[in-house]
């Protein structure tokens, strides 16, 4: 995690905190529709060449602590994970638009920030720690 990445063009430690809620805040993210969001968020990565350093779904939100080149801005980041996840979810869960609404799944708004090397670490242990409860 600590590891300078590099690609063809640039050199690179970016790590973002991102932090995102379904509409209405409904706790919706539970069982089969966590598990396959949480499935769904690792493919969006792995096909971006992302790393996720650390993902939590929680019922109301989702955590994702996720490193990136540079060439994506995080605005970027945030809405490839966001609208590929939302537009699959909605897919196999039909049932989740009676919740959230017609067509969406998550609120337009989201949190994201930076971290460097040490508090890399620190928001990593975070994320992690909101498993046990």
């Amino acid at each position: 995690m600590d590891k300078v990445k590099s690609t063809r063009h640039s050199r690179y430690h970016i790590n973002y905190h991102i932090v995102w809620i379904p509409k209405y805040r409904r706790k919706v993210l539970v069982g089969h529709v966590a598990s396959r969001a949480e499935e769904i968020l690792r493919q969006i990565a792995k096909a971006m060449a992302w790393e996720i350093v650390a993902l939590e779904v929680m019922p109301d939100h989702v955590h994702l602590f996720v490193s990136a080149p540079p060439k994506f801005s995080p605005a970027d980041i945030v809405k490839r994970f966001k609208g590929v996840s939302a537009r699959q979810l909605l897919l196999e869960f039909p049932e989740l638009a009676k919740r959230t609404g017609q067509g969406t799944l998550w609120a337009p708004s989201y949190y994201i920030g930076t971290a460097g090397a040490v508090s890399a670490e620190i928001i990593k242990r975070y994320i992690e720690e909101c498993q046990d409860h």
